[in-house]
């Protein structure tokens, strides 16, 4: 046997719970990257239709929100498939490196196709980190951390998606715009990929029982293996239908916030992503750890823990949806609290529920076409709900929809059941 290829060694290991958690480290700001851009355009909505009067309407701009998901969740299986085949370290780089150079971009365009054309280009260049850094961390945490690893990461989407609620404020710095944070984003992030490059590095390759690396299955062996695993068909289902809400309150939620109190753009902004995306972080931390907690007494104990979470989403939608003809902003914000307390409950659940399913070399796969999956019908519901506003829909009623849903998911993540054998 090549001496080059080692096994995994167990967490216990000193070195190895060292490197676990540089990994985690070293990606914490490519994830707050990766979801910094998205919430800034969500936040800066006004002044970027104000700039580029050829959007036009609610619908179009509801379009390319969800264009952006449509081209992301079409490669999302394409970039997990390549993270699986051939190095995890190389995808997430050059993932971060295209998506920094297109975010920069951004910031030049003059008119809808262009915005367009740039967010298409931004969802394929993105499609490739996710996966890739959730079945890393998978790979180096593979015992009683890797909720709390998960958690820690997605504390890092939640940061970027703050920072970008505060985007909303640019139209009070001149000197900056809307088209100067985009340029300044993407600086950051073609700056950070020369350090990753260098400190970054794949998990050695598991060695299976008869001295042979674990194999490296084709497209078409993955896609048989995973899709006619029902445990896996139940958490792409699960993992969807809560993720339908998400995106809306994420877009969303700053113009409806504007809209409905009356209240600044900028405001607007930070209260639609701050007090969520905050006890959404304080949650996955604290969901990763108890779920860990719970696996000591049952292989469904990160179930269990993920159940919970989307329990306290269903009555938060409730109140979202609620607040506006009650005029109570702080239901409002009351709601979108409790929101993100179970969303970190959920979110730091769901790669290490899909590592009790699916053996690791097709991890980044399986979360890929989970994201296809998810992705596809976010996309469909950013411009649906484009759609509802112009039609004028009330808010309680498509909310209390997206509330069912989750209704729905609990049942179905209940119905997974995990396998011990996985690592």
């Amino acid at each position: 046997m090549d001496r080059s290829i080692l096994p995994l060694m167990t967490d216990s290991s000193p070195s190895v719970s060292r490197t676990a958690w540089l990994i985690v480290a070293l990606l914490f700001p490519v994830a707050l990257l990766n979801y910094l851009d998205r919430q800034m355009i969500a936040s800066m909505k006004n002044s970027v239709m104000g700039d580029i009067p050829s959007i036009g309407s609610e619908a179009n701009w509801g379009y390319m929100l969800g264009q952006f998901k449509w081209v992301y969740a079409f490669f999302s299986p394409i970039g997990g498939y390549i993270a699986d085949r051939f190095s995890r370290k190389y995808t997430i780089c050059g993932s971060l490196i295209i998506w920094s150079a297109i975010t920069y971009l951004t910031g030049q365009v003059s008119d809808y196709q262009q915005l367009l054309w740039a967010r298409t280009a931004m969802g394929i260049s993105e499609a490739f980190y996710i996966p890739a850094a959730l079945a890393l961390i998978a790979d180096f945490h593979t015992g009683g951390t890797r909720s709390r690893a998960v958690g820690v990461h997605q504390t890092g989407i939640y940061c970027g998606v703050m920072l970008g609620g505060f985007a909303g404020y640019v139209d009070e710095w001149p000197d900056l715009g809307w088209r100067g944070a985009f340029d300044y984003t993407g600086l950051a992030g073609l700056l950070y990929a020369l350090p990753l490059l260098f400190l970054l590095k794949d998990a050695p390759r598991r060695v299976m029982a008869n001295d042979e690396v674990a194999y490296k299955p084709t497209v078409f062996k993955a896609l048989h293996e995973l899709m006619t695993s029902r445990s896996f068909i139940l958490l792409v289902l699960y993992f969807t239908l809560p993720a339908l809400a998400a995106w809306v309150v994420r877009d969303w939620m700053p113009a409806l916030l504007q809209k409905e109190f009356n209240i600044s753009q900028g405001k607007a902004g930070v209260s639609a992503a701050l007090y969520w995306q905050a006890a959404a972080l304080i949650s996955a931390i604290l969901g990763g750890w108890l779920a860990d907690r719970w696996m000591r007494k049952t292989q469904r104990g990160r179930i269990h823990m993920s159940a919970i979470g989307m329990i306290l989403i269903v009555p938060a939608l409730f109140g979202v949806g609620n607040a506006p003809g009650l005029n109570s902003f702080g239901l409002a914000i009351a709601s979108l609290v409790l929101f993100g307390i179970g969303w970190g409950f959920f979110d730091g659940n769901n790669m290490p529920i899909l590592s009790q399913i699916t053996r690791p070399e097709l991890r980044a796969t399986g979360y890929g076409i989970m994201n296809f999956v998810s992705m596809s019908c976010g996309g469909v519901a950013d411009w649906g709900f484009g759609v509802l506003n112009d039609m004028k829909v009330p808010l309680n009623v498509t909310f209390g929809i997206f509330a069912s849903l989750c209704i729905i998911s609990v049942v179905l993540v209940l119905m997974i059941r995990p396998q011990e054998s996985k690592s």
